[in-house]
């Protein structure tokens, strides 16, 4: 689109900016609850609500807290909630039997999420880094991550979670092939309509830091994830692995981290125009949260201002620990 513009002074843009309310009237993105999905980390025990220490405001709940959670965020308006399980040290084994029992963390807490807030959406995290003795997301055979075999576990746990209720599966483990596995088991079992949320462009960033101490893999992880997450410098491998998720049956896509990454998602949702979505990751919260309470910026507007640059980069919805406090403030 090439736009006419009159010379100076017929046209004088700040004509549109002379009011609040005339400038709602030309405002081209709007920040929404509807756009808010909010992670949240279940840990065991009961009536636990455990602090994340470089994730102020964050904390780890246990299932029964989880669900009181998910009620306060369907009482906000909030669409989804995520899933991510602190796993208890023991329970980390080299064959990730966890990631798929009917009993983990994550599916007891999809349960009574659904029984204490059934309007809200479940998505879920799939991947084995939870369950991994090794802190990665695929098996670790010789020090080398494979693939045909991690995508087997990964089916398992993905149908573990339909049967428990999830509505939304996010699968963060970026193997080859899962999408397409994933989709057909579900389709085989009976769970049509359960959606895929693939983390299709998954760069090894360093903002996941925080995350890690949120879920304890930092102290488990051996070595990195570069042999199979994206390497930061590329942008056109992004559009490739976005194109082969979408045709394998994923029904959205989402880039991850977000800020560091808002030229992905303009790519992404100008190219295929499909359902997409960022994650605000625990660094770029971290980070809003730490400048805000030095008191060098305002927290609030900072806040705010961070999640409308992902709906202006063209993304549907956004993953982010603020959603909360953000639904309130729209909501007032």
């Amino acid at each position: 689109m090439k736009p006419t513009i009159a010379p100076f002074p017929a046209a004088r843009f700040r004509r549109a900016r002379s009011s609040s309310s005339v400038r709602a009237l030309v405002r081209e993105h709007t920040l929404t609850v509807d756009d808010l999905i909010w992670p949240v980390f279940v840990r065991d025990g009961e009536g636990v609500e455990e602090p994340v220490g470089s994730m102020p405001g964050v904390m780890r709940r246990s299932v029964d807290r989880v669900a009181q959670a998910a009620v306060e965020a369907q009482a906000l308006g909030i669409p989804a909630i995520c899933l991510f399980p602190y796993t208890n040290a023991a329970l980390k084994t080299e064959d990730c039997a966890e990631a798929w029992s009917p009993d983990n963390l994550s599916n007891r807490a999809i349960r009574a999420i659904k029984a204490a807030a059934p309007d809200i959406a479940v998505m879920t995290d799939v991947a084995l880094d939870p369950y991994n003795i090794n802190g990665h997301d695929g098996y670790v055979v010789g020090g080398e991550i494979i693939n045909d075999e991690t995508v087997e576990a990964l089916v398992k746990m993905t149908l573990a979670q339909a049967e428990a209720g999830a509505d939304i599966i996010g699968p963060s483990d970026m193997m080859d092939g899962r999408i397409g596995a994933m989709r057909q088991a579900l389709e085989a079992s009976g769970h049509r309509n359960v959606m895929i949320l693939s983390y299709a462009a998954k760069y090894a960033s360093a903002f996941y830091g925080p995350f890690r101490d949120a879920v304890g893999a930092s102290g488990a992880l051996t070595g990195d994830k570069k042999t199979y997450q994206m390497d930061p410098g590329n942008s056109n491998e992004a559009l490739r692995l976005i194109e082969r998720d979408l045709t394998e049956g994923a029904d959205m896509v989402m880039i991850k981290p977000g800020m560091p990454y808002l030229d992905i998602c303009r790519r992404v949702k100008d190219t295929f125009g499909a359902p997409t979505y960022a994650y605000q990751v625990s660094g770029e919260y971290a980070m809003i949260q730490a400048a805000a309470q030095n008191g060098w910026i305002d927290g609030e507007k900072v806040m705010l201002e961070s999640l409308l640059a992902f709906k202006r980069a063209g993304c549907d919805g956004i993953l982010t620990y603020f959603a909360p406090q953000v639904a309130r403030i729209l909501n007032a």
